[in-house]
């Protein structure tokens, strides 16, 4: 597979499509109901309550809905990075990783509130990429402070994303104040919005603020998940590594595409930490950032059977958790 992807060819669209189904296919024939979190903003409640009266005698909604969202998350995060030219080439091999990677958690494959904002914050991302050379830099770092703000109304603590417009603009920008207040400005818009409506609607006391909690993580999965979890982090330090290798070879702006994307994995790994909740359903934030590891560890290896190996190692761990454990 990892040679089939490894092509930019239209069709692997379609490709990508049947991989992820076979790969998922298990979601499908037993499908989760997802249950609101403490933590978890108000969009996404009202979202579980309009599905619900559907979600009752059609549970496969949900999985659906939520391999939607996984597959444009893929094919987009992967067009945004040949766009942003980090690669040697233009692969597919993004958007495998990312479905692979999804596919080694159950929780990752409920429909969360932070799946949903993956989609946000992956455009997030590719503005911020283009930052560097943007002809009109205020307009851009305004949308995305108001993807942010918005972010927010799903998952609370994805407002930790302020930190990458933070470091992002110290990294692709020189210092200008009216830049970072514009930034600020967007994050506070969509809430300017909000509370003009609960004004308007008088309903002070049913809207609960979500607010932070600072917890440490706690972990309640198999070996088989930990295993999993080992040879992602593995195969990411490979990516890595291959990646440094030809850092120095690319253009200013791919640079900044790559410590943006590293900027991405420190953030969505504090995340975690600033739940209410202990579930890995959060986790799923790392895997944008990690995607983009592991198609560097499956395009740069000058042994084909080395990536290869690496790829079937984890379709079998894919096929133990979701049929076996």
């Amino acid at each position: 597979m990892t040679g089939i992807f490894k092509a930019n060819n239209s069709y692997n669209n379609f490709l990508l499509l049947l991989y992820g189904l076979l790969l998922k296919l298990p979601v499908f024939l037993h499908p989760q109901i997802p249950h609101q979190q403490q933590i978890d903003g108000f969009l996404y409640k009202a979202l579980l309550k309009w599905l619900q009266s559907v979600g009752v005698g059609l549970p496969v909604i949900y999985p659906i809905i939520a391999f939607v969202l996984l597959y444009t998350q893929a094919v987009t995060f992967n067009k945004l990075v040949n766009d942003q030219r980090i690669m040697q080439r233009p692969n597919y091999l993004t958007g495998m990783s990312y479905l692979l990677i999804t596919s080694l958690f159950m929780e990752w494959n409920v429909l969360s509130s932070p799946l949903i904002i993956n989609t946000l914050l992956i455009w997030v991302w590719a503005k911020m990429s283009g930052l560097y050379n943007s002809p009109s830099p205020k307009t851009a770092l305004f949308n995305i402070g108001i993807a942010i703000g918005l972010s927010t109304f799903f998952y609370f603590p994805s407002l930790a994303f302020a930190a990458l417009i933070i470091f992002g603009l110290a990294l692709t920008r020189p210092f200008k104040l009216a830049e970072w207040v514009i930034a600020l400005l967007g994050i506070i818009t969509p809430y300017y919005f909000l509370l003009a409506i609960v004004f308007l609607t008088d309903k002070w006391q049913g809207y609960h603020f979500p607010g932070f909690a600072f917890t440490l993580p706690v972990f309640n999965q198999t070996q088989w998940a930990y295993a999993a979890i080992i040879i992602v982090l593995l195969t990411s330090i490979i990516g890595i590594f291959f990646i440094q290798q030809n850092f120095r070879r690319q253009l200013i702006q791919a640079r900044k595409s790559w410590n943006l994307i590293f900027l991405y994995l420190m953030v969505a790994l504090f995340v975690p930490f600033i739940n209410a909740t202990h579930t890995f359903d959060y986790w799923i934030l790392c895997a944008v950032p990690l995607s983009a590891f592991l198609g560097a560890a499956f395009l740069y290896p000058a042994k084909n059977w080395f990536p290869l190996l690496l790829h079937w190692l984890m379709v079998a761990f894919v096929i133990a958790i979701n049929y076996f454990v």
